[in-house]
């Protein structure tokens, strides 16, 4: 009896020494949690950019050298609408800024229009045909003004060149100096290069992460232009001219997409980790 009583004594100091030592021990602080790292605000990297659109282009005048006493007015002096087809590459500095740097194609505008001249004794009127086109190198930047449903509206401005071609340009004149003229030049194809600039405005639209659709309109300056040599129909006369297409100015309609080359991965958070 005395052995059982002794064991249930033993038992219970055991239990109670126990229970005094874990009291006493400090209370394990939860393992922490992992939480997954913010995705990036800002990137930058290379894209590639195409552009195609037509163009809606006007000259301030066309003018030429005129004896002393001889006065000319210009009636109706324009071009036709003509297609435009764009390459370039750009880098994106960051969410809000962008640059790039473009080749430009722009077809052939039909241009028409015609002058009166007035002078001692004469009166005439020549009547202008050909077309003229150009190739333009710029270096453009954009301030990307915010997005709103993958829609970004933005703002830029370039400066470069543009090399102004005029072909097929032709001069049919009549006169009355008394008696009634008649004559028709021809014009050699020539080209020079102009200092250009432009503005730009649109809306892009982000496809996905890579791929952005752009609809923009563009003003653009090209500077001046002039055909080449001319002759008359008979080869009676021939040489330079002085005949100037001047202010040559293009509103232009485009549609355009990027390729970001370095595009941001897709933000997947991490599984979050414990110890157990």
């Amino acid at each position: 009896m005395r052995s059982v009583k002794s064991l249930l004594a033993a038992g219970a100091a055991t239990l109670i020494s126990s229970m005094a030592f874990a009291a006493d021990m400090p209370i394990a602080a939860p393992p922490p949690m992992y939480a997954p790292p913010a995705p990036p605000a800002d990137f930058g990297g290379w894209y590639l950019r195409g552009d195609i659109g037509m163009t809606n282009q006007r000259a301030k005048s066309i003018d030429a050298s005129l004896p002393a006493g001889y006065q000319k007015t210009t009636e109706g002096f324009g071009f036709d609408s003509s297609p435009l087809f764009g390459l370039g590459v750009g880098y994106r500095f960051n969410n809000w800024f962008r640059a790039d740097v473009i080749g430009q194609y722009r077809g052939k505008a039909t241009l028409h229009g015609a002058d009166n001249v007035i002078g001692p004794g004469f009166v005439g009127s020549n009547n202008y045909s050909g077309s003229k086109s150009e190739w333009v190198v710029m270096a453009n930047a954009y301030v990307d003004l915010g997005t709103w449903w993958c829609i970004t509206p933005f703002i830029g401005a370039g400066v470069g060149g543009s090399y102004n071609k005029i072909s097929g340009f032709r001069d049919d004149g009549v006169s009355y100096s008394p008696g009634l003229n008649n004559s028709v030049a021809y014009f050699a194809d020539n080209g020079k290069w102009n200092f250009a600039w432009a503005a730009h405005a649109g809306l892009a639209y982000k496809v996905n992460p890579g791929f952005t659709v752009e609809l923009a309109y563009s003003y653009m300056d090209l500077g001046d232009a002039a055909p080449g040599n001319y002759r008359l129909f008979d080869n009676s006369a021939s040489g330079p001219t002085s005949i100037k297409i001047k202010d040559i100015t293009s509103h232009d309609i485009k549609l355009g997409v990027r390729w970001d080359l370095s595009s941001p991965p897709a933000y997947m958070p991490p599984p979050l980790v414990t110890k157990g």
